[in-house]
């Protein structure tokens, strides 16, 4: 028999027998799916969050009070023990800083925006320096950033995202237009470019304002967040952050031997951590995948043994005209490998739409990779072959005058 015809045989096998295929491959289909899901949603979140730490440079670095993650209570408090960070030292790192190129500040409050007769809750609120529209990458779509008169005067200018003009303030040019925030009122200067969504959440609803009217507001008890770009670009933010170190230190009258009062964290710290998360997560899920797997092989087994009995007397006739051991082992092996692989197909379709449904629904974002369809083929394959080649070699041991007095 011709791998061809093995191949058209196992495929016969699978139609003539729909009900007994559905139960046979639904494990290696549900494994084949978790696997393409899991690094589908996996690489689309890795771009995601690259793409949005870049949007800050490679050559930015960021000085605050306490680590952007802390992983449990007891480093919490530790941490909320340390001086906060004051615009003192923004202007000390901006004075002083000679390898540092822009240096800006940033402080976030979560607020409802009023415009119209229509309002918005849980909008963020930005307070930053004029710098930070450049160290945020932040792309104005429409209008003006801040200018240092913004800073300077604590002007009542406010930059909004998008969906503040879409849900509050309606058709027209919304340049020129007043809101109130937390009661008090704004005039829009600019308009943010869009984002979209993240996991549900838009990243349009925000409004910045300038970091000394957030001040005079909200007052100096908040711990503010330095950006600091180094001068040389990205050759030279090494330099830029052993200089802000030492002053930092010296600032903050850290003695000698003893840990820093303050964190220095670069993009590089939070993609070290994310990738942490998701090998975690990818390792954990793949784990429950292969299960689902070896299951689904185990129940390729079964259906093969039955399969050799049901067709002891073909195997006889096949023997008796000639076809060796090896033959009978190919054409078995050739049609469990087939069932696994179209399961795998099956999986590999429904992986990739379930995480489209995902990203339509809460708007996490996927990528799919074309290794990844080819590993879960791979390993549907596999596992077809792996556990048929028990029953592929009960089947080509049988002997033929034995096989041929069974009965139908």
């Amino acid at each position: 028999m011709s791998i061809i015809e093995a191949f058209k045989l196992a495929l016969q096998s699978l139609w003539g027998n729909k009900m007994r295929s559905i139960l046979t491959l639904i494990g290696v289909v549900m494994g084949v799916a978790s696997v393409i899901m899991v690094i589908t949603l996996v690489n689309g979140a890795n771009t995601y969050v690259s793409t949005k730490l870049v949007s800050h440079g490679a050559d930015v670095f960021t000085v605050r009070q306490m680590p952007g993650v802390i992983f449990n209570a007891a480093d919490y408090f530790r941490y909320q023990k340390r001086k906060i960070l004051r615009i003192e030292d923004y202007k000390a790192i901006q004075d002083a800083c000679a390898d540092c190129g822009d240096v800006g500040v940033r402080l976030d409050k979560t607020v409802s925006v009023v415009a119209n007769g229509h309002s918005s809750t849980d909008t963020d609120m930005r307070g930053i320096t004029w710098t930070m529209v450049s160290l945020d990458n932040m792309d104005i779509a429409l209008g003006r950033g801040f200018t240092p008169a913004d800073d300077d005067k604590a002007t009542h200018n406010v930059i909004v995202g998008y969906d503040v003009v879409d849900n509050l303030l309606g058709d027209g040019d919304p340049i020129g237009k007043e809101i109130r925030v937390s009661g008090i009122p704004f005039t829009i200067v600019g308009v943010g470019d869009r984002q979209g969504k993240m996991l549900g959440q838009s990243q349009d609803n925000w409004v910045a304002v300038p970091l000394s009217t957030f001040q005079q507001i909200y007052g100096l008890n908040d711990s503010i967040n330095i950006y600091a770009r180094g001068a040389g670009g990205a050759a030279g933010m090494e330099k830029a952050e052993d200089e802000v170190h030492v002053l930092m230190r010296a600032r903050r009258h850290d003695a000698v031997g003893q840990p820093d009062d303050f964190e220095i964290e670069t993009n590089d710290t939070f993609l070290d951590l994310w990738k942490q998360f998701s090998a975690i997560f990818f390792d954990v899920v793949i784990g429950i995948a292969s299960i689902s797997l070896v299951v689904g092989g185990i129940v390729i087994m079964n259906i093969m043994l039955v399969s050799v009995t049901e067709r002891t007397r073909e195997i006889g006739v096949r023997k008796a005209l000639g076809a060796k051991r090896r033959d009978v082992l190919l054409q078995f092996l050739i049609e469990s490998g087939t069932m696994a692989l179209v399961g795998g197909t099956i999986g590999v379709l429904c992986g990739v739409l379930v995480a489209k449904i995902i990203t339509i629904a809460i708007g996490f974002p996927t990528s799919v990779q074309f290794w990844s369809v080819l590993l879960g083929l791979f390993m549907a394959t596999a596992t077809g072959i792996f556990f048929g080649v028990y029953p592929a070699s009960k089947a080509a041991k049988l002997d033929p005058v034995t096989a041929l007095r069974a009965e139908m």
